[in-house]
Parts: C-alpha cells; sequence; structure tokens
C-alpha cells in the first residue's frame, strides 16, 4: 500500500495536489461498489496537511459538483438539515455525520453531543489530547451497505489556535474529498468561535483515498483543465460563490419536510450570507 504526504497552505492547492497523486501513484484495487467492466480503482493512503485553510482562495473551480452543493452539505454537517431522513428501517439513509457528531445514541444514557462535550473539555483543559468524536459503530457498520466513511474529528489547542485532524476510513478522492474538506474545516470554525480562539491548521488523513475506475473518464477531464488553466485560474475565493450559497439555502428551505428547527439554522445562515 503507497502513502502520499502533502502539505500545502490552501485548501484547493491541497486537495488538487492529492487528488493528482492519487492518480499518478496509487495503486490497482477493486471496490464493492464497482459494476461489470469498471476497471479498478487507484488508491493510495494519504495524509494532507492544510497549514492556512481558512485563508482565501478557499474552493477549487474544478470539483466535481456544484457551489450550491457545496452549502447544502456544509448545512447536513453543521445542522444536520436532514438527519429526519435516517430511517434504515424504511430503506431510507443509515445515518448522517451530524447525527452521529451532535446527536449519538449511547446507550443507557440517550442522545449524547460529542462536539458539545469536546468544546467544554478544551475550554476546560485547553492542552487536552482527549478531544475527540468517533462515528464508526462496530455493530452496525460492519453489516450495513454504505458504512461511515468518516471515523472521527481530533482537536488540539496550540498557539491559541484550534487545529483539527479528521481521520477517513474511506475516501473518494475525486468526487467527494474537497467537500468534505470544505464542510469539516466550516465545523472547525464553528468549534474554534465557541471556544473563542482562532481557527488554526487542518489535516486530513484517510486509509483508502480513492479514484473509482467509473470516474476515469471524467477525470482525465479534470486534469485536462488543470493543465490548461493558470493556478490563479483554478480556484474562487469564498465571496464568488455567495449567490450560489444563497440558492443552496433556498432550495433547503424549499423542503416541505424539514423541520422548523432546522430550517431556522438554514434561515439564519441564509441571512448571514446576504449580509455578507
Amino acid at each position: 500500500m503507497k502513502s502520499v504526504h502533502i502539505i500545502e497552505e490552501s485548501l484547493p492547492a491541497a486537495w488538487e495536489k492529492a487528488v493528482i497523486a492519487c492518480w499518478e501513484q496509487g495503486e490497482s484495487f477493486p471496490t464493492e461498489y464497482d459494476r461489470d467492466g469498471d476497471p479498478n480503482s487507484r488508491d493510495v493512503s494519504v495524509l494532507i496537511h492544510v497549514t492556512k485553510p481558512f485563508d482565501e482562495p478557499r474552493i477549487h473551480r474544478a470539483f466535481p459538483g456544484g457551489l450550491d452543493d457545496l452549502e447544502k452539505y456544509r448545512s447536513e454537517v453543521l445542522f444536520g438539515v436532514h438527519n429526519h431522513w435516517v430511517d434504515p428501517a424504511a430503506g431510507k439513509w443509515e445515518y448522517t455525520y451530524h447525527e452521529r457528531l451532535f446527536e449519538y445514541n449511547v446507550p443507557s444514557i440517550g442522545l449524547f453531543d460529542q462536539i458539545g462535550a469536546i468544546i467544554e473539555k478544551l475550554k476546560a483543559v485547553p492542552y487536552t489530547r482527549r478531544a475527540q468524536a468517533v462515528t464508526w459503530q462496530v455493530w452496525n457498520d460492519m453489516k450495513i451497505d454504505d458504512p461511515a466513511c468518516l471515523q472521527r474529528f481530533w482537536f488540539r489547542i496550540a498557539d491559541d489556535k484550534l487545529h483539527m485532524n479528521i481521520h477517513m476510513r474511506s475516501n473518494d478522492a475525486f468526487k467527494a474529498a474537497f467537500m468534505n474538506m470544505y464542510a469539516f474545516t466550516e465545523l472547525q470554525r464553528v468549534v474554534a468561535a465557541e471556544i473563542g480562539v482562532a481557527p488554526g491548521e487542518y489535516m486530513h488523513i484517510a486509509d483508502s483515498f480513492h479514484i473509482y475506475g467509473s470516474y476515469f473518464d471524467d477525470f482525465e477531464g479534470f486534469l485536462k483543465c488543470v493543465s490548461s488553466r493558470s493556478a490563479e485560474d483554478r480556484v474562487y475565493d469564498t465571496i464568488v460563490g455567495l449567490p450560489f450559497f444563497i440558492e443552496g439555502c433556498d432550495t433547503l428551505l424549499g423542503e416541505d419536510d424539514m423541520p422548523a428547527d432546522k430550517k431556522a439554522l438554514v434561515e439564519k445562515r441564509k441571512a448571514e450570507l446576504l449580509a455578507s
């Protein structure tokens, strides 16, 4: 198994360098999602260290998704806007990251807010090494079709900044990793604000950082885009995405089944975007 270590200042540069390294250095592995005729995936273990993840630019132009999708995913991770879709018995979602991070169902205890507990721990003991939240449920996730990729968050305060490591069991390098990195750093920013420190560096660790064989044609297009544009023309400042982020909020607010408390969070987020 090969490994890749990426160190970059910005989020989009780190993601771009990591996915290209996966393409160029990744080993060949079949996956449990392959269809007949799909090539093997390319796969490496990766540590992506972003030293200034909150500096602009924060968005890569060529990530496979819309900027409105980026906002909707942020709302899923930070607010749990689709937690009500979790209903395995009805054939719906098995879990959400927000549910397991903020509403962890612990036997004999009930719902437990891991992120809230981390904030209180870091306020009380800023030098602690115990500030982590986990998502993997070994009694459940070994059996389901789409188990949690995100495994844990780990936080540390140093130099009056909140640094964060996240650990992925499995990470779709091309079609998911940038959205993961963006949303997770947004959560890092929120936790830092709750503690009263600045957000710091970000490390993204993935045991299996892979490009699926079924995506190879799309990825060739990404490589052509990257090679034909300057570094400055491959990224966006966050402000460029504001109209699309607002559109993402409007899409969420148009969902009739969203609980009122979640809609209130999205409405507050929209108001902040309009005022920025």
